[in-house]
């Protein structure tokens, strides 16, 4: 199933959208399909002058791929340079997804970007290039590099882009930048973790992890459909969570987000 097809919504009346994903390889549904359709649902009820600029969401129970999503969008605000909106997404178990955005009418404004892209980092045309399903390819930066820099404890580093050309639709490519924005996270977490150390195999095989809220901020235009460098970074664990920080560059090196995600991460091999 293409990302096109994940994020093309069905209108089942006033402000109510329904979507559906295919089933992932560790089975249910991926987090970032749903907030990218809880996204994309929300944009559909604000008028084409606006961007959205910011989002929010609270994972709250795991989805279902057998069944699909209802998204209920709630107009909390309109105004001249800012609207907001509220969403959950809900199935037959109740919400499994609450997300707010907010979004901004174009503003004239100095653009300033202390954030540069780190130096030193392949290109994504000289890495090795994987395919996400249908959806996504992803040429991660290899751990020998980032040891190089010294830095490579908590830390992953990958360039991604949609497979399909989504068009000049910037909202369009707003929902598929969400839905690539939940792929980092996780490793990044668990690079910090003793699990690391363990062989691939037994590395994944022992751990249980879920994303349990998630924000970006978008800065910059951008085009899903074109290689972006993610630069994640776990700042801290504790009580089985940890928080990841990444930052999204062009190939140009233009900051155009910033996402946030705290992960659960479990040593399966306690709790059995």
């Amino acid at each position: 199933m293409d990302l096109p097809s994940i994020l093309d919504l069905a209108s089942h009346g006033p402000d109510i959208y329904v979507g559906t994903g295919p089933q992932y390889p560790w089975g249910g549904l991926y987090g970032g399909q749903i907030v990218a359709q809880a996204l994309r649902a929300a944009g559909l009820t604000v008028d084409g002058g606006f961007s959205v600029h910011s989002l929010r969401a609270y994972f709250i129970r795991r989805g279902d791929h057998n069944e699909p999503v209802r998204y209920e969008v709630d107009r909390l605000r309109n105004g001249r340079s800012f609207c907001t909106r509220r969403v959950v997404a809900r199935q037959a178990t109740g919400a499994i997804l609450n997300l707010e955005a907010s979004f901004q009418s174009g503003e004239a404004s100095i653009d300033v970007q202390p954030v540069v892209m780190p130096a030193g980092l392949p290109t994504a045309d000289e890495l090795e290039s994987m395919q996400w399903g249908a959806a996504f390819m992803r040429s991660s930066v290899p751990d020998e590099i980032l040891e190089a820099a010294g830095d490579h404890r908590g830390r992953a580093v990958a360039w991604l882009r949609v497979v399909d050309d989504l068009g000049d639709d910037a909202a369009l490519h707003a929902a598929a930048f969400a839905y690539l924005s939940d792929d980092m996270p996780t490793e990044a977490v668990l690079r910090l973790h003793p699990l690391w150390e363990l062989p691939e195999e037994e590395r994944w095989a022992s751990q249980f992890s879920a994303s349990l809220d998630h924000t970006i901020w978008f800065h910059r235009p951008m085009r899903a459909d074109r290689w972006h460098l993610h630069d994640f970074r776990c700042l801290t664990f504790a009580n089985a969570r940890g928080l990841t920080v990444g930052h999204v560059f062009d190939e140009d090196g233009a900051h155009v987000a910033t996402v946030a995600q705290e992960v659960l991460l479990r040593d399966a091999r306690e709790v059995r």
